[in-house]
């Protein structure tokens, strides 16, 4: 599970990670029933929902490229119309976690795109949970660079918006730094001119940036120490980086916070003992999140 808290007012869980290889084929094993996770309930999402928080579905994460190499090929199309059902029934969002770095299937993926907004299509005041569709980008704009060009391109403008937002990703380890982590997020803003083709810039309102709220056997200020966090010492650029090039209002979406409960078998948890209410629960309070969350800012 990852959970998302921006300073953009809201909060939103995402439930991590759908395989999409067996969701296009619905498939029913001992982990998976019908091609979703048998942890990822109506009554899990309820909970949430219950106490004004939304929820979205991850389908891919870095174990699974394989796997959606191997769905785009077969059927993309079914594959979109598959997630699109599923974010119906449970009434949640779908995030788009297809990490291919070498040779993505473009071509694919938009066809999965189209297929899901065939059935949900955009909605800029965020009233159907089901049609929020975000994809996922690089911490920086140095690698899935052809996901990150299509993606900003065609599917992240602010006057023909496809996708909600994308989420610039965690790098390999927490930046040592606000700079560090803000010089991440500024290369989205920026774009990459120079590249050949080159990766346009992405109106700031049209993404967030992450951080970890735990990291192997630490778990991080983000959970614990808000004074002490990237939360606190970058919320300034987070709420106030200009446009460069696209959109036209300052600030970025927000934060997504990652590997929330525990990231791994052998990782730390922020189960109890270690909750986040000094961490993400200080920072709500710090920013003023209400819940629910309002509509998404659109330039």
């Amino acid at each position: 599970m990852t959970c998302f808290a921006p300073s953009a007012r809201f909060f939103i869980v995402l439930l991590s990670f759908v395989n999409p290889l067996k969701l296009l084929n619905k498939t029913t094993d001992a982990q998976t029933s019908n091609g979703v996770p048998v942890g990822m309930t109506q009554n899990v999402v309820s909970y949430f929902t219950s106490h004004g928080i939304r929820v979205m579905l991850s389908i891919g994460g870095i174990t699974f490229v394989d796997d959606w190499d191997q769905a785009l090929a077969a059927n993309p199309a079914q594959l979109g119309l598959n997630a699109a059902a599923l974010a119906k029934s449970l009434g949640v969002g779908t995030e788009i976690d297809y990490e291919e770095n070498s040779s993505p299937n473009l071509a694919g993926l938009q066809a999965f795109v189209d297929a899901y907004r065939s059935q949900l299509p955009y909605d800029a005041a965020g009233a159907n949970p089901a049609a929020r569709l975000t994809i996922d980008l690089a911490a920086g704009d140095r690698w899935l660079i052809d996901i990150a060009r299509k993606a900003t391109a065609d599917w992240l403008t602010t006057a023909n918006p496809v996708l909600d937002y994308a989420n610039a990703m965690v790098p390999a380890k927490q930046p040592t730094s606000a700079t560090d982590a803000e010089a991440n997020w500024q290369e989205h803003v920026d774009g990459k001119p120079r590249y050949s083709p080159p990766v346009p810039p992405l109106a700031p309102a049209k993404f967030t940036g992450s951080l970890f709220i735990a990291e192997g056997s630490r778990v991080r200020p983000e959970c614990t120490d808000f004074a002490a966090s990237l939360e606190s010492s970058t919320g300034g650029y987070v709420q106030t980086v200009a446009p460069n090039g696209a959109g036209t209002t300052p600030g970025m979406l927000g934060y997504m916070f990652w590997a929330a409960e525990r990231p791994s078998s052998r990782g730390v948890t922020t189960t109890p003992p270690n909750t986040c209410e000094g961490g993400v629960g200080a920072g709500g309070r710090a920013y003023g999140i209400p819940v629910p969350m309002p509509a998404l800012r659109q330039s």
